[in-house]
């Protein structure tokens, strides 16, 4: 099984990753929650990586930190829960937020993941509880360390392209480039303004 990979970042989008390493390209699905903090396209990388075998493929998922690869782990484990919903999940909550979240049995937050309703998250809390813990003290022990602003921009401007009927992963795509792009203040109204001028300077070329 391949835990980790580190190689030159190729090919970036919301969905997935190519990363090069000694001349092979792996194809590697991330949650946006990592896309969000990947390099630029030609750089190094370094993901946590886990493997998902089926009869007709092997899957590679990649994540920026152990945390993250770990609650992937524990995600898989649950009753109803395959690699593509925990992917989800990990896209719609960071991993310390939904670390807490099953560790409080936080219904209300579970239940607002995308893709997630209320069974599932009474059998996330049911099942993982106790296994979380391992998982928030660190969090908890360094005085709850609060979000990055830039990541609650991103999340709030993929949510507005969302609503105005674009895809999630041209929205995702846009919001990054608007956010590293930008001249200025990174404020959710200069970033959605940015992002919509480069939609539409794609649109027309």
């Amino acid at each position: 099984m391949i835990g980790l990979l580190r190689g030159q970042l190729v090919k970036r989008d919301p969905a997935h990753v190519i990363v090069e390493v000694n001349g092979v390209g792996y194809r590697v699905f991330v949650p946006l929650s990592t896309y969000y903090r990947l390099p630029d396209e030609g750089t190094e990388v370094l993901l946590h990586t886990a493997t998902y075998l089926r009869e007709d493929a092997l899957h590679l998922y990649g994540f920026i930190t152990e945390r993250e690869r770990a609650l992937f782990d524990l995600l898989r484990g649950v009753t109803g829960i395959g690699p593509r919903l925990a992917i989800n999940i990990l896209s719609g909550i960071t991993a310390e937020e939904l670390a807490a979240a099953i560790g409080r049995a936080d219904l209300v937050r579970l239940s607002a993941i995308p893709g997630v309703g209320r069974k599932t998250s009474e059998r996330m809390i049911l099942e993982l509880k106790e296994k979380v813990q391992s998982l928030i003290e660190p969090v908890e022990a360094a005085a709850a360390p609060r979000r990055d602003p830039s990541e609650e921009v991103l999340q709030d401007v993929v949510s507005a392209l969302l609503n105005l009927g674009y895809s999630r992963p041209v929205a995702s795509k846009a919001a990054a480039k608007a956010l590293r792009t930008v001249d200025g203040d990174q404020d959710f109204e200069t970033v959605i303004k940015r992002a919509l001028r480069l939609l539409a300077e794609h649109a027309e070329g």
